[in-house]
């Protein structure tokens, strides 16, 4: 198996062993920026579900830009341009990522509707969970989005 597709396996891997879907795509490529798979984790744990369940902005996507941060992000906060160069970066992702998906939102990509009220518990990872959410396929999307992107 070639690097891409086992960066690719593994964020698919990770989120069938039930980390969330930003987890799954961060930890994936922590190490490629000096980055712990357990601060990985970590750092992005509150991404998932549409950032804490809420559904709003895709965890896999949130995973894309927290990785656009660890490559591209500034720790001069007078670097305009780099900034720039960053932010740049996160709407591309996000421009692709709505492509492949057709939405960036959580509640949309489920098919969720407005008024559903999610609770803060995430629900069991069940084989009937994996067969009725596009998740696993987002999660392996997302790692080739950025794969092909930014890893090559």
């Amino acid at each position: 198996m070639e690097k891409e597709e086992e960066r690719i396996a593994l964020a698919v891997e990770l989120f069938k062993s039930g980390y969330n879907c930003s987890q799954a795509v961060v930890a994936a490529f922590a190490d490629l920026y000096g980055m712990s798979r357990e601060d990985a984790l970590r750092v992005s744990a509150s991404f998932g579900g549409g950032i804490g369940r809420m559904r709003e902005t895709c965890g896999a996507a949130c995973g894309l830009f927290i990785l656009a941060g660890l490559k591209f992000g500034t720790t001069d906060a007078k670097n305009a341009e780099a900034k720039g160069e960053n932010y740049r970066v996160v709407q591309e992702l996000a421009a692709k990522f709505k492509e492949q998906n057709g939405f960036l939102r959580c509640r949309d990509l489920l098919g969720l509707s407005e008024e559903k009220k999610e609770s803060h518990q995430p629900e069991e990872r069940t084989q009937q969970y994996y067969e009725r959410r596009p998740c696993s396929k987002i999660v392996e999307d997302a790692a080739r989005l950025w794969y092909i992107n930014y890893v090559k």
